[in-house]
């Protein structure tokens, strides 16, 4: 009906430009309809008889009248713009991977048998039509044929390589027909400011269902992927669901199950996250599995499987805690931690001006003489704690050792609210405290304050794994809220930039700091102002575990990240469909500066290949880092041994985990990705289209602005619509002035 009235289809209207071609000046218009406005104004005026509303709709049709002639006088017309006729190439890029050529009727099949009814004979009558499927890379073929699947989508090398065509043929558009599942990360954002930059629109043609039908999804599994001896790993472990309540969660460790979990699914949310603790009893490899139990008849059950490995180390933390006085924040600190297989607490109380107590200590000789007297003492540590000591305890060179110990050594260090502690110990003048996440106040009065006050975590705090007291986040705010007040609460001073705010002291609806982190240099520094934690246990019953689960998870925090002299990183544990593994070691001496000139090799063993060498290369920045890629080409769990050697001298060791899966990217994320097609067409000026609504794209296609273009120019005075519509005007008013006997 459009054309039938305007001639001309809707793409030619929505692309082209309107305007009029007589060449008569506007004003001339304008000056017409005024003569005819005074002109009816007076016709009308002689029949007033009729009312002055019937007046006005005679000269509402009568003005119209004239203004359609007038237009059609100064002729307007239709400037447009569209490929030349079999002078053009339209790429049609055809998503080639097992999610779209799965199952009984493959979703390919479908798209293609849709576009060959509604559009491509018409493509191919203006432009000639080249046809290219894909899995990670773009590959031209005659016709749609059976192809060699790589295990990752990638959707952004596919368009990137059809649009460098455009360099050597007239490229007027391509369609993508795809369900958007892209899982190999060329879609960022600076892959698809290069696909829009090349000018071509692209048409994508989404397939698929837009939300999968009864399919449980493991989503995402986060673990840490290191520990020690006796932690508890706290997995978060996200399910994608659609109307089901509830899923069973399993986490086996090799061939033993370690832990079971019903997660009730939260109605509508279509993603629920949770979290799940796996005991770590020994040391060595944990090669774990995450499962949702099948549903009934589920469609897709490789995505319910998810892999984690984790490196449990048998090298105990260990965490120096120093009190200038006995007091009752030490002893139960010192009982929260007792039987704790992963971490050694060693303490010293100062009891007598000359003399310290010591426990925890490894030999006779550890801490014999007090605080450690440098650098190389203290860097032994992994954490350092403390309590109710004045500054100047220390000396110039043990102070300079301390703030080394986050600096430089990447240590953690924790400064407890206490009578002398903080700024009424002197920190707030010691050079540590350009570490500290606030500048401690260095005013005369005592900044420890004896008030009862209620410790809230804040929003950062209730993220944080260190602060979870309840089975799940969830359940960790009421947890808060059930432990007794503080007695006591002390000012940390302005807060630095970087400080992050984890637990507030709130009483009568104030709320100030309690527990503040930040990250300075390789390590990390807290403040905890308050004295009183003890009531935690002290006035709760016996079996009450909050004060010591509050108390572990916090010191194993502190110290879990403090640098080691070798290390070997990884970017994850556990690659799916990746073959090329980018590797970094750091390699630090005794007093953790950089070794520039070792010489660091791996060896890669597995019961899968053969086992291989490989050689590191230095970074070149003098920080003492090396780094190489390494190839596992097959699926199985992978052994990395690592040496760093200086001429005949062997520096250190690391080792680590990780595992290699195939065919796993393409089973998570089965539906269409609508909203990543529809960013792709909006970016580049295409459109998106579904199966149903493809009679269009063959004219969307012509009116492109790419390749090669002709201009032309269609009259619209004398199309129907416009002699349709002065019928109109003349019978309207014809038949009202029958209706009112006013012929």
């Amino acid at each position: 009906m459009f054309e039938l009235l305007l001639e001309h289809s809707p793409m030619a209207f929505r692309t082209g430009e309107l305007s009029l071609a007589r060449g008569w000046p506007l004003l001339w218009m304008w000056a017409a309809m005024a003569v005819a406005l005074v002109l009816v104004c007076w016709s009308l005026w002689r029949q007033r008889h009729l009312g002055l509303w019937r007046c006005g709709v005679l000269a509402a049709l009568q003005l119209s009248f004239i203004a359609v002639v007038l237009l059609a006088l100064w002729r307007p017309v239709l400037r447009v713009q569209h490929i030349r006729d079999q002078g053009n190439v339209v790429a049609l890029l055809v998503d080639a991977s097992p999610s779209m050529t799965g199952g009984a009727k493959p979703r390919r099949d479908a798209a293609l048998d849709a576009l060959q009814v509604a559009a491509l004979p018409a493509v191919q009558r203006s432009a000639s039509l080249r046809r290219y499927e894909f899995t990670d890379h773009a590959r031209p073929i005659d016709a749609p044929a059976a192809a060699t699947f790589a295990p990752v989508t990638r959707i952004g090398t596919a368009l990137r390589e059809v649009l460098q065509s455009a360099g050597s043929v007239p490229l007027a558009a391509v369609v993508l027909v795809s369900d958007g599942a892209e899982n190999g990360d060329s879609l960022d954002e600076e892959g698809l400011r290069a696909i829009a930059a090349a000018g071509i629109p692209v048409h994508t043609v989404g397939v698929g269902p837009l939300v999968a039908s009864n399919d449980l999804e493991l989503a995402q599994v986060t673990v840490d992927e290191d520990a020690a001896v006796g932690d508890t790993l706290r997995a978060q472990v996200s399910i994608a669901h659609q109307a089901q309540r509830s899923a069973r969660l399993r986490v086996y460790d090799g061939g033993q199950l370690r832990a079971a979990l019903d997660v009730a699914l939260r109605p509508g949310a279509g993603l629920t996250t949770t979290t799940v603790d796996v005991p770590l009893a020994t040391a060595g490899l944990h090669d774990l599995r995450f499962e949702v139990d099948a549903l009934p008849a589920e469609t897709n059950v490789a995505n319910n499987t998810r892999s984690a490995v984790v490196d449990v180390s048998a090298r105990r933390r260990s965490v120096l805690y120093v009190e200038g006085e006995p007091r009752w924040e030490y002893k139960f600190i010192r009982r929260a931690m007792e039987g704790d297989a992963a971490l050694r607490l060693v303490s010293m109380v100062r009891a007598t001006p000359n003399r310290w107590y010591r426990q925890g200590v490894g030999s006779p000789q550890e801490l014999v003489n007090g605080f450690p007297p440098d650098a190389a003492s203290l860097f032994a540590y992994d954490a350092v704690v403390i309590g109710s000591l004045d500054a100047a305890t220390l000396n110039d060179l043990q102070h300079a050792a301390l703030r080394d110990f986050v600096d430089r050594r990447g240590g953690g260090l924790l400064m407890l609210g206490a009578r002398d502690g903080l700024g009424d110990g002197g920190w707030g003048r010691a050079p540590v405290a350009q570490v500290l996440p606030a500048a401690l106040p260095v005013s005369a009065p005592p900044t420890l304050m004896v008030r009862n006050v209620r410790a809230r975590p804040t929003v950062y705090g209730l993220e944080s794994p260190l602060l979870q007291l309840g089975a799940s986040a969830t359940d960790t705010p009421a947890r808060w809220n059930g432990l007794p007040l503080l007695t006591d609460v002390q000012s940390l001073g302005a807060l630095r930039p970087g400080a992050t705010v984890l637990l507030e002291a709130l009483a009568n609806g104030v709320a100030q700091p309690l527990l503040v982190t930040q990250r300075y240099g390789r390590g990390s520094s807290w403040l905890l102002g308050t004295a009183s934690t003890w009531h935690w246990q002290m006035r709760l019953s016996h079996d009450d575990g909050r004060h010591g689960l509050f108390w572990r998870q916090l010191l194993h925090g502190l110290a879990a990240g403090a640098s080691q002299q070798i290390s070997l990183r990884i970017p994850q544990r556990v690659f799916d469909d990746q073959s090329a593994i980018p590797i970094e070691a750091e390699i630090l001496d005794a007093q953790f500066k950089p070794v520039n000139d070792a010489v660091v090799s791996i060896d890669m063993a597995s019961e899968a290949s053969a086992n291989s060498s490989w050689r590191l290369v230095p970074s070149g920045r003098g920080d003492g880092r090396y780094s190489a890629t390494l190839n596992a080409e097959a699926s199985g769990l992978y052994r990395l041994q690592m040496q760093a050697t200086r001429g005949k001298q062997v520096i250190g060791e690391a080792t680590t985990h990780l595992r290699r899966n195939s065919g796993v990217r393409e089973a998570f994320g089965d539906y269409q990705h609508q909203s990543m097609l529809q960013r792709i067409a909006a970016l580049t000026g295409g459109r998106y289209w579904q199966l149903d609504d493809l009679a269009e794209l063959p004219e969307a296609i012509r009116y492109s602005h790419a390749g090669r273009i002709e201009q032309e120019t269609f009259d619209l005075w004398n199309v129907p619509a416009l002699f349709l519509l002065l019928l109109l005007l003349k019978s309207g008013e014809w038949l009202l002035r029958r209706a009112w006997g006013r012929l």
